[in-house]
């Protein structure tokens, strides 16, 4: 009974979060804030979703599996994310007008291949 219960509770947190950053994606103004969202709260939620089927499975082989790929994704996602937003900030995608602050320099740009700079 206390396992069916534990089992319900992270399903339900997890959806909850899965939600939350749907939510975020669909409603968040720029690109960063979305990505935001997607990496933390889908990073929160699709782990204890697979938390909760490693325990529901009652092998402990497999909880210790789904327990690793909790690990890996909180290791992975928002790493990935912060590599992408700094790639689209790079490549000159603006930060909506709600935004307050923008701590990273504009990038400076580089002559293109083939022309030479005049002195």
């Amino acid at each position: 009974m206390a396992l069916a219960i534990a089992v319900g509770t992270l399903l339900i947190a997890g959806s909850l979060f899965s939600l939350l950053a749907a939510l975020g994606i669909l409603r968040f103004p720029d690109l960063y804030t979305r990505m935001h969202a997607a990496s933390k709260a889908g990073t929160i939620g699709s782990g204890l979703l697979l938390l909760a089927a490693g325990l529901h499975a009652l092998d402990i082989a497999i909880l210790l599996r789904s327990l690793a790929g909790f690990g890996f994704f909180l290791l992975t996602a928002p790493i990935a994310a912060h590599l992408l937003a700094k790639t689209a900030h790079d490549a000159g995608y603006s930060m909506s007008s709600l935004s307050v602050v923008d701590q990273l320099p504009v990038p400076k740009q580089e002559p293109a291949a083939g022309k030479q700079e005049q002195s």
